[in-house]
């Protein structure tokens, strides 16, 4: 038996090229989605890469470097560990990350007085960064000679700050490095190079 076709079972060109459009659309939809899903994954793969590898992402506990850094600050740092007095450098200690400032390298004799002040072979340094001196807590005889493959480090918030005056932390070996702060990213009021 043959089936009789009438004009209302086929579909107005207005509805084919409506379903065509729909489904060019879905479509198009699958194909900007998957694209976008596939940038973000290689954009924080990128950033996780760059982060780990060239340029950590640190936050700041303590109070040891106030008022340059203040706890829960954002910093970025550059791994290597080419430094000049006064660089902020990042370092292990144990399991902790550790900021100071840098202040003498290997061979070289530091001379702190009891007023703060202090000398890397016979010059004193100039610290504009310090709102106070301070001697500290210090357990080691001065004139003191940096030992080799390793940096002399102290905090900003010197009368506070346990650093590379006391044997607790002592001079920083060169694989305990991590780099040298260079930007402050949190908090935005902040934010920007640091000195």
């Amino acid at each position: 038996m043959k089936k009789k076709i009438t004009t209302g079972d086929i579909p107005a060109t207005e509805q084919l090229e409506a379903e065509l459009a729909r489904e060019k659309y879905k479509h198009r939809y699958h194909s900007v989605l998957r694209s976008t899903i596939y940038t973000l994954v290689i954009v924080a793969a990128v950033a996780v890469l760059t982060a780990t590898l060239w340029l950590p992402v640190l936050q700041i506990y303590g109070a040891s470097m106030v008022p340059t850094l203040n706890e829960g600050d954002i910093v970025v740092s550059v791994k290597g560990s080419d430094f000049e007095p006064g660089d902020l450098v990042c370092f292990y200690l144990g399991n902790k990350l550790l900021v100071k400032r840098y202040i003498a390298g290997p061979g070289q004799w530091v001379e702190i007085d009891e007023a703060g002040n202090v000398s890397v072979d016979g010059k004193l340094l100039e610290e504009p960064y310090l709102v106070e001196k301070a001697l500290g807590d210090t357990d080691i005889e001065y004139p003191y000679q940096v030992p080799e493959s390793r940096i002399f480090v102290l905090g900003d918030h010197r009368a506070t700050s346990v650093d590379s005056r006391n044997t607790a932390v002592g001079c920083v070996a060169d694989e305990q490095v991590v780099g040298k702060i260079i930007f402050r990213v949190w908090p935005l009021s902040d934010f920007g190079k640091l000195e």
